[in-house]
């Protein structure tokens, strides 16, 4: 059995925790609520739950928020985590835990410790998930397990690329491979840890062929460490069509890619590019994420907010924002179809898509080093990454439905046929701006837009 040891821990944070076996036999106890057994159940069901993010500094605060949105009715609630655990910043954290535990953006789950853990899993009648951004999260991961926490988000290019301007891929991708080492022994020895991907990456106007390449050849390099458990997300772009073919697409592509034995659970995060301003098209805004995770088959919904738009939310407005897209799952709006022929369509070139993506990097017989070299050489790439390991060439468009399309592919090895798709269903429509940067502004602002002219006029 693998122990804390094995994940190089800092000496600081491997002294605080508990034994390993006692550890282990914690988070094995209770089985109700493990993340798996909620998201088998929404899967089985038809329809997913939602989760909300929320994260502040200080303990008592956190308690009280977590028992505040399990009223709101969640399927699984988040620890998020602050900028400085996430960077390993743990002095800097508990300094404000202590002094100013306002000043942090989220909660210091190192520097509170793994008992404090235990409390906030306690408190509530939902499992917990991690929710972080760190590119090295062995010491993270570590309090979380030893807190019970039963699922634990990212992986090496997700938490790394969008977040990070200077960690070597590679060093971020050999971090995340010793977590999912643990997870596949926690695994063989009957404890399943949900392991999240992050598609949404930087959030902007991701394509989702890259959303979705990015979290399948995370999850392959996690499975051939042992983990089980694999919970794929993908970002809400904003046309339903698209959408939800890229929802469905990430079974089929799972099976081919993880096999029939990985136990994958879709996941929608609910539009995170620039919000509406206005409570009423906010909140439709987030109607429609929920109504969308149901037709795409997601097993879980992350929420937004009608305060998205003016910064973190108070607890009422996440509340309010659960029980919006839960609305939206609900059977209230089982009346509503897409056009299945659009659906499908959107779905034979997301699958085309990943498949040219991806296949060349799996079939490097390293593939740790062969995703740091393919993101190197920009046969894979995300847009607007802060990071010097990614090239950031690839330039996302809206077509004049809104899908999300290519606009410049930079060195993404894509066939004849893909690119000239993309140029197609771009060239179609009005005239766009001379100005590159203007037309993709305009693009960002999509639902701003929308907002401005459903409008009454003054």
């Amino acid at each position: 059995m693998v122990e804390f040891a094995d994940l190089e821990l800092t000496e600081q944070v491997k002294s605080a925790l508990p034994p390993w076996s006692e550890a282990v036999a914690y988070l094995a106890r209770a089985e109700s609520r493990h993340s798996v057994a909620t998201l088998r159940g929404a899967m089985a069901a038809g329809r997913p739950v939602v989760q909300p993010r929320c994260g502040v500094g200080g303990h008592d605060e956190m308690l009280t928020l977590l028992r505040h949105l399990d009223g709101a009715g969640p399927g699984i609630l988040s620890v998020t985590i602050d900028s400085h655990t996430r960077l390993k910043r743990f002095d800097t954290a508990a300094r404000l835990m202590r002094h100013g535990p306002a000043d942090l953006n989220g909660y210091p789950l190192v520097a509170h410790g793994w008992a404090r853990g235990r409390e906030l899993g306690a408190a509530v009648g939902v499992p917990l998930e991690v929710r972080h951004g760190s590119p090295e999260p062995q010491d993270l991961f570590a309090v979380a397990i030893a807190s019970g926490i039963s699922s634990f988000e990212g992986g090496g290019i997700g938490y790394n690329l969008p977040y990070s301007k200077s960690v070597p891929l590679l060093d971020s991708l050999r971090a995340w491979q010793r977590v999912d080492a643990a997870c596949g022994r926690l695994a063989a020895a009957g404890v399943v840890v949900d392991r999240e991907f992050f598609g949404t990456l930087t959030a902007v106007m991701v394509p989702p062929s890259i959303s979705i390449a990015v979290v399948l050849i995370e999850a392959v390099a996690a499975l051939r460490e042992g983990v089980r458990c694999f919970s794929l997300a993908y970002p809400q772009g904003g046309e339903p069509h698209q959408d939800v073919a890229a929802l469905r697409s990430i079974r089929v592509l799972a099976r081919r890619y993880l096999g029939p034995g990985a136990e994958v659970f879709p996941v929608l995060h609910e539009f995170m590019g620039v919000f509406p301003r206005t409570p009423e098209f906010a909140d439709s805004l987030i109607l429609c994420g929920g109504l969308i995770g149901r037709l795409g088959g997601a097993a879980k919904v992350v929420n937004k907010t009608r305060q998205e738009s003016a910064g973190i939310p108070d607890a009422e407005a996440n509340a309010a924002g659960i029980r919006t897209a839960r609305r939206g799952a609900s059977t209230m709006f089982d009346f509503v179809r897409l056009d299945e022929e659009r659906v499908a369509e959107e779905q034979h070139w997301i699958e085309r898509e990943v498949a040219e993506l991806v296949d060349p990097v799996l079939e490097r017989p390293d593939l740790l080093t062969a995703v740091s070299d393919a993101f190197a050489d920009g046969t894979l790439d995300i847009p607007f990454s802060a990071s010097v390991y990614a090239r950031s060439e690839i330039v996302p468009r809206r077509d004049r439905d809104g899908c999300i399309r290519y606009g410049k592919s930079g060195s993404l090895p894509f066939s004849a046929a893909t690119l000239r798709h993309n140029a197609d269903r771009l060239a179609l429509g009005p005239a766009r701006s001379a100005s590159v940067i203007e037309s993709v502004t305009a693009d960002i602002h999509y639902f701003l837009d929308q907002e401005a002219r459903s409008l009454p006029e003054d």
